[in-house]
């Protein structure tokens, strides 16, 4: 029997609490992502730090899985039809698959909600972790219980305003004590498991 797959709601954060401005722009937030001397990727597109690229190594290959919205698939494109980690991605949008979009990608799947984007992100993950974008989808997921760790790469920036970790998430929910805390160069690696 495969073990349940663990679903990671993750995002690079402003110490304030946002993963980009008013106008989707990250800024700075990702500038960690080139200041190192080690290869994240194959392709030595990310050079980090050796704390951070032993921190995200084991994590993006640990994921199978990743659960995006469309306001961000629609901004990256999809990341070009190639996920950043893991072998599949789940789309939640009221909308199709866009018309003519990679049409050999059957590793990207279209659904209309988020506690659909779950289960078929686990059953695709196969006990590998399932990844959810930080934003208003990962936020309509912790507000479900659907989340079980909060991971987060905080850089060293201040918005001021912007679009949230955690979406429009209101209430209150408590976590555990950080059981990562990693310190690379311009990043703060946390996570903390979701209190049941």
């Amino acid at each position: 029997m495969t073990p349940e797959s663990p679903v990671l709601m993750r995002a690079v954060v402003s110490v304030d609490g946002f993963i980009a401005d008013a106008d989707d722009q990250v800024g700075p937030l990702f500038d960690w992502y080139g200041n190192g001397d080690v290869p994240l990727n194959a392709d030595g597109g990310f050079r980090v730090s050796k704390a951070s690229a032993e921190y995200t190594r084991p994590l993006w290959d640990g994921l199978g899985v990743t659960i995006m919205g469309r306001h961000l698939f629609d901004l990256t494109d999809g990341w070009d039809a190639r996920p950043p980690a893991g072998e599949h991605v789940v789309v939640v949008s009221h909308r199709p698959r866009p018309e003519g979009w990679h049409p050999e990608a059957d590793h990207y799947h279209f659904v209309t909600d988020v506690p659909a984007a779950v289960a078929l992100a686990k059953d695709l993950a196969a006990g590998r972790a399932v990844a959810i974008t930080a934003g208003d989808i990962g936020g309509q997921a912790f507000a479900l219980g659907l989340v079980d760790v909060v991971a987060m790469d905080v850089a060293p920036v201040f918005f001021g305003s912007g679009k949230r970790y955690f979406g429009a998430t209101e209430g209150q929910r408590l976590l555990e004590d950080p059981d990562v805390v990693v310190r690379g160069d311009r990043v703060l690696h946390l996570q903390y498991r979701v209190r049941g």
